[in-house]
Parts: structure tokens; C-alpha cells; sequence
């Protein structure tokens, strides 16, 4: 999560890229950008409005020596030294087309960027931006001629989001380099993140808390819901959030206690956090701090409705943990031969 009150963009270059599957070729810029008032005034914006709301980050990866990783290289001598700005912006986006490894990655504009006096926490930092442009949208633009108006269509970069971007921060954890990344057309969610930027969650409080609500979900999802049914699912996430805001710091043996009444329950949970661990290639560990901003977050993604065959939906309150258990009874009626839901209330809202 950053602020960009004091930002300001120092130095921006644009080029083309391409894809090798489709005989489309890179097209460079030999100079830099100069925005006049009113585009700079818009560009700013534009490129760091994304990440003013993204609460995890990145940290560089290679498979034998970390400074062996493109972008990390290359965003070290940009930091180190300015001057060569608009040549190692090529390799940037050369070793973007290099990625392209299959046709259904989009060709487009890219901006390589530096930043001055982002603000990252208590820090005022200088960043590298690396921003692919893939849409374009269609615009009226009027124009006079002969005493009249009249009106053609052109093509132009939408200005509301950027479709790929990243942030390298000039500052850093014992896991190396803060990178913050957006991607809004993820048709190939390997392509961004894991081959041109080559990046891994760093081992923190954010990422543990993201793991374990992440594996509670599918947990839900995947095991509760197909064998004990919809309000079963709901509940256990509606107590999965309230233990997480109950308590600052997780211990998954408590956490367990508190949320499951049967030792059967706890069984299953710990078979398929064994599976999840060995899918996703991550340890879940057994005690770690909430990140409040990430729980907030994921409780956003959490769905408690209960939806039937007969055009009726349930919705309950993943913040009211024992209502379900309390104020709604499942069933069978063996005249009508269908299960019902019996839902207790004194008044109608």
C-alpha cells in the first residue's frame, strides 16, 4: 500500500511490444517522454492509483542466485545510475517479448518509469514502474472545419485502469526488494507475475494470514459443502472470520478448538490442509499475527448465500458466527418430498 501525495515522475520512456507467435516485432523509443501540464497531470494518476490499495506484496525469485533475476537487474541500475535509462528500458521490454510464449499473450505499449518520494509506511522512496498497455477503447473526438463541426472516431488508452503493473521500490526486508504488482487482464495468470517479473510472496504476516482464510475457504468449499451442505460451509466461515478478528495473533491447535465442536471436523481439516500445503507449493504455519487489512480483504471474497432450486436465496452474516446455528433449521418433508429451511425471527426488516 502506498501514497502518492508526494510522488512525482522523474523520468518515462514508451515502447512496443510484441509477440514472437504471431510475427508481431518490438518498436523503440529512442527518447524519453516530455508531458506537457495537463498530460503529466493525468499520467501521474493514472499509473500509481492501483496500488494506493494493495496490501500485499512481492519479492524477487530465481531458482539459483537472485541477482540472476532480469528485472531485478536491471531495476539495480537504474537505482544505481540514471543515465542509461532509455537502454535498459529496451532490455525491459525485450525480456517482456521473450515471455510471450504463447498467442494468446497481447501485444501493446510499455512504459518503463522512475519515481520520486513514494510513500511506502514511514518511508518517502524512489521506484521503478513498468506498465503493458493491452486495451485500447474507442473515442468521438470533434474537430471544426469550413464554419461547421463535425465528429471522427479514433482509438486511444482508456484512463481508468492500466491492464499490467508494477512497482520496484528502492527499499527492502530481508527478503530483498519491495514490488508491488497489478494485472486487470489476466488471461495468463503465469505470464506477469511468475516469467517476466519472476516474483514470490515474501514470508510475513500478510501472506500467513491470505494462506490460512485462502485454505479455510476451500476447505468450505470443497469438503464441507458437498458433504454436510450449504449452512454447514457458512457457519464454519462466519467462524473462521470472527476467531481471526477475536484474536491478534492465530494458533491454528486453538483455532481449531474453537471452531470445530467434532474431532471428526478437525480430521478432515487436517487432511486437506496437508493436500492444499503440497498444492500450492507453501507451509501453513502453526501460530502467526492477523494482518487486519488483509483479513478485511479476503472477508470481502467470502460468500455465505445460500442458494435453492426453488428461486430462493438465503444470505447470512459472516460476521454473526452463531446465528446459523441458532436461528435456522434444515430439514425433510417427507409429503412433499423436498428439503426445507425453517428460519426464526421477531421482526422483518
Amino acid at each position: 500500500m502506498i501514497k502518492r501525495t508526494k510522488a512525482s515522475l522523474s523520468k518515462a520512456i514508451l515502447h512496443k511490444v510484441g509477440n514472437k507467435f504471431n510475427s508481431t516485432k518490438n518498436a523503440f523509443s529512442e527518447q524519453e517522454l516530455d508531458f506537457d501540464e495537463i498530460s503529466y497531470d493525468l499520467m501521474l494518476p493514472y499509473l500509481l492509483r492501483p496500488f494506493g490499495s494493495l496490501v500485499e506484496s512481492y519479492r524477487f525469485n530465481h531458482h539459483s542466485n537472485i541477482s540472476l533475476n532480469e528485472i531485478n537487474s536491471y531495476a539495480a541500475q537504474l537505482f544505481a545510475d540514471e543515465s542509461n535509462f532509455v537502454e535498459v528500458s529496451k532490455h525491459i521490454v525485450t525480456h517482456l517479448f521473450e515471455q510471450s510464449n504463447s498467442a494468446q499473450i497481447k501485444t501493446g505499449d510499455v512504459l518503463v518509469c522512475l519515481f520520486n518520494d513514494i510513500q511506502y509506511e514511514d518511508l518517502f522512496v524512489n521506484a521503478v514502474g513498468i506498465f503493458k498497455i493491452e486495451t485500447r477503447a474507442e473515442f468521438f473526438q470533434t474537430y471544426l472545419e469550413n464554419n461547421s463541426y463535425d465528429i471522427i472516431t479514433q482509438k486511444g488508452i482508456p484512463t481508468k485502469k492500466v491492464d499490467k503493473g508494477c512497482l520496484i521500490l528502492n527499499t527492502s526486508d530481508t527478503e530483498g526488494n519491495i514490488i508491488l504488482s497489478v494485472d486487470n487482464n489476466s488471461y495468463d495468470t503465469q505470464y506477469w507475475i511468475k516469467h517476466f517479473l519472476n516474483v514470490k510472496y515474501p514470508d510475513d504476516h500478510n501472506q500467513h494470514t491470505k494462506n490460512y482464510i485462502e485454505l479455510c475457504r476451500d476447505f468450505s468449499e470443497e469438503v464441507l459443502k458437498p458433504t454436510y451442505g450449504l449452512q454447514e460451509k457458512s457457519t464454519f466461515l462466519a467462524k473462521t472470520i470472527d476467531f481471526f478478528k477475536e484474536n491478534e495473533v492465530i494458533n491454528v491447535e486453538n483455532f481449531k478448538d474453537d471452531v470445530f465442536e467434532d474431532d471428526t471436523y478437525k480430521e478432515l481439516f487436517d487432511d486437506y490442509k496437508k493436500g492444499f500445503e503440497t498444492d500450492h507449493a507453501l507451509v501453513i504455519r502453526n501460530q502467526f499475527d492477523v494482518s487486519e487489512s488483509v483479513l478485511k480483504k479476503q472477508k470481502q471474497k467470502i460468500k455465505t448465500e445460500i442458494k435453492l432450486d426453488t428461486n430462493i436465496q438465503i444470505k447470512l452474516d459472516v460476521d454473526a458466527p452463531d446465528a446459523s446455528a441458532e436461528y435456522l433449521e434444515r430439514g425433510y418433508d417427507d409429503i412433499k418430498k423436498m428439503h426445507y429451511y425453517k428460519v426464526y425471527f421477531n421482526e422483518e426488516g
